[in-house]
C-alpha cells in the first residue's frame, strides 16, 4: 500500500544542508545559474510540487541507481564513484520507506529534494548524476511506474471484491429474486446471476488494466528534455531494469505525452462508477423498503440524533467518490488540451490526479468488499418479491406463441390479463381457467404450467441465461478467471518500494 503522504511535512531531510552543492543557492532546486537572485517567494510557493509527488521518491531512487549504471558505461563516473552512489541511494531510499528522510520546504521537487541529499552524502559525485537527463523525462518516468505498480495493488483489490460477490452468488445460486428494468420489478431471476453481472463488469475493468498496462509498459528514460541524450546510449538497458517491456519510440512524444495517465484514470473512473451501481443497490437492498437483506454491524453506522437508524456509509461514501474519480479525469483531460509537444509545465497536475485516484481505490475498495461478503439476505423476502407484481407476464405471452397466436396479439392478451388480476388484487401465478378464458378464449389451463417461478427460471436456459444450470457454470467459469488474473499482479519485476 502506498503510504500516508509524507511529502508536504517540515521535517528537515536528515544531514546538514550547508553543504548542498550542485543546489543553485544551498536549495533544493536544480536550476538558478543564469538568474541573478533567489525567486519570489510567491513564484517558489506555486512552483514547489504538491506532497503527493515527493511520494514517487522510491521510484525515482530505483531509476537514478540504473541511470548511475549508464553513466559508469559512458565514461561520466567512475566504478568507485558509482558504488558511493547507488549505497547512498539504496540508504535514501530506506531512510524514505521508514519515514527517517523527508524533504525540506526549500525542495523545489522530488529531484531537487533527493539531488540535494545525495550531493550532501558523497559530495560533489552526486551531481555527477542528473547528466544526460532531464526533469522530464524523470516525471514521465516516476509517475509511470507509480502507476504500473498501484495499478498491481488497485488489480488485487478489485479482484477482492469480485471474490466476495462470489462467495455470495455461491450462497444464492438457488434462491429466486425479481429480476428490474426502469427499477420496476420485471422478470424472476437467480439472485445469484444478478451478483455475478457485477462480477462480470468489475472483471473487465481488470482486462482494461491489463491492457493499460501493454501501453503503460515502455520507458521515456533516455529522452531527456526532450530530444535524448547522447549519455544514454543503452536505454533499453535502463527500461529492462526497471521492469519496463521496452522504449518509447519518440523522445518527443515520451515527455509531453500524458494519456497513460488519462488512461489509467478512465479506468478508475469506470470502476469507481461500478462501485457506486453496486452501492446504490446495497442501500435499496437494506432499505425497510426492501428489506432484502441486513447490514453487519462492522460494516455500518449510526446516527447521532436517532438511536434506531444503522446507515450504509460505506455504499454512500463509494458513491459520492465515484463523482471524484470522474472529475480528476477530466481534471487531466483538461491539463491536456491545447498543449503544444512537448514539456509544459501544465502537465504536472498528473501527480496529484494519479495519487488522488489511487489512494480513493485503496480506500473504497477494501470496504465495499467487507460490506458485501458480510451482507445477510432473506431468501424467503427476495422470493416473494419474484412472484409479485405479475413477474411471470412474459411466460404467458411466450407461452402463446408457441400456441401460434402472433407475438403482438400474445402481447396483448397478456396485458389484459395483467389489467383483470389488478383490479380483482390477485396475483397472475393465481389465476383459475375461469379467469383465463374471460380475458381470450385462446388462454387455456396448459398455460398454467408455466406460472412457476422455477419454470420461469429453468426456460431460460441459454449461454448467458439465468438458469440453474447456467448460474453454476458461470460461477465456475468467474473463479477460474479470478485464480488466471492473480498471476498477473504477481508476476510484475518493475519497482514496488512499499512491498
Amino acid at each position: 500500500m502506498t503510504p500516508p503522504y509524507a511529502g508536504g511535512e517540515k521535517a528537515e531531510a536528515a544531514g546538514d544542508r550547508s553543504g548542498a552543492a550542485g543546489s543553485p543557492h544551498g536549495s533544493g532546486r536544480l536550476w538558478g545559474g543564469r538568474f541573478a537572485g533567489a525567486p519570489d517567494q510567491r513564484l517558489a510557493a506555486l512552483s514547489r510540487s504538491e506532497p503527493s509527488a515527493f511520494d514517487l521518491a522510491p521510484y525515482d531512487i530505483a531509476s537514478s541507481i540504473a541511470h548511475s549504471r549508464q553513466l559508469l558505461s559512458a565514461g561520466v563516473v567512475d566504478e568507485s564513484e558509482q558504488r558511493a552512489v547507488e549505497a547512498a541511494l539504496l540508504q535514501m531510499r530506506d531512510e524514505y520507506l521508514t519515514g527517517s528522510l523527508r524533504p525540506s520546504p526549500d525542495d523545489e521537487d522530488v529531484f531537487g529534494f533527493l539531488e540535494r541529499v545525495l550531493v550532501e552524502r558523497v559530495g560533489s559525485t552526486g551531481g555527477k548524476v542528473r547528466a544526460g537527463r532531464s526533469r522530464n523525462d524523470q516525471a514521465a518516468n516516476d509517475l509511470r511506474l507509480y502507476l504500473r505498480d498501484q495499478a498491481r495493488t488497485v488489480h488485487d483489490l478489485v479482484l477482492d471484491l469480485v471474490v466476495a460477490l462470489l462467495e455470495q452468488a455461491r450462497a444464492h445460486r438457488r434462491t429466486v429474486a425479481p429480476g428490474f428494468t426502469h427499477l420496476q420489478p420485471a422478470q424472476p431471476v437467480v439472485f445469484g446471476h444478478h451478483l455475478l453481472a457485477h462480477c462480470q463488469a468489475l472483471l473487465r475493468e481488470v482486462d482494461r488494466l491489463h491492457d493499460w498496462d501493454d501501453r503503460a509498459a515502455l520507458s521515456p528514460l533516455g529522452a531527456a528534455a526532450l530530444a535524448g541524450s547522447p549519455l544514454v546510449t543503452e536505454p533499453e538497458r535502463l527500461a529492462g531494469a526497471l521492469g519496463y517491456d521496452g522504449v518509447a519510440p519518440n523522445s518527443i512524444d515520451a515527455v509531453a505525452s500524458r494519456d497513460t495517465v488519462c488512461e489509467f484514470l478512465f479506468v478508475a473512473a469506470l470502476i469507481g462508477i461500478d462501485l457506486s451501481r453496486l452501492a446504490e443497490e446495497v442501500t435499496l437492498w437494506v432499505s425497510d423498503q426492501f428489506s432484502w437483506a441486513q447490514l453487519d454491524d462492522a460494516y455500518s453506522t449510526g446516527s447521532s440524533i436517532m438511536p434506531q437508524k444503522k446507515n450504509p456509509d460505506i455504499a454512500e461514501l463509494a458513491r459520492g467518490r465515484a463523482a471524484r474519480m470522474m472529475g480528476l479525469l477530466t481534471t487531466m483531460l483538461g491539463a491536456l488540451k491545447g498543449l503544444p509537444f512537448a514539456y509544459n509545465r501544465d502537465l504536472s497536475e498528473d501527480k496529484h490526479v494519479a495519487a488522488d485516484a489511487v489512494g480513493t481505490l485503496l480506500l473504497v475498495l477494501p470496504a465495499m468488499a467487507g460490506l458485501v461478503r458480510t451482507l445477510r439476505f432473506d431468501v424467503d423476502r427476495l422470493r416473494r418479491d419474484a412472484a409479485a407484481r405479475s413477474t411471470l407476464a412474459t411466460e404467458v405471452a411466450d407461452w402463446l406463441t408457441e400456441q401460434g397466436v402472433p407475438f403482438n396479439e400474445a402481447h396483448e392478451i397478456t396485458g389484459r390479463l395483467v389489467q383483470a388480476c389488478e383490479r380483482d388484487g390477485t396475483a397472475l401465478a393465481d389465476a383459475d381457467t375461469a379467469r383465463l378464458s374471460d380475458v381470450d378464449p385462446r388462454l387455456t389451463a396448459g398455460v398454467l404450467d408455466r406460472l412457476t417461478l422455477e419454470s420461469a427460471i429453468e426456460r431460460r436456459d441459454a449461454a448467458g441465461g439465468t438458469s440453474f444450470r447456467r448460474v453454476d457454470e458461470q460461477i465456475v467459469s468467474v473463479t477460474a478467471r479470478v485464480d488466471a488474473y492473480r498471476a498477473w499482479s504477481a508476476a510484475y519485476r518493475g519497482p514496488r518500494p512499499w512491498r
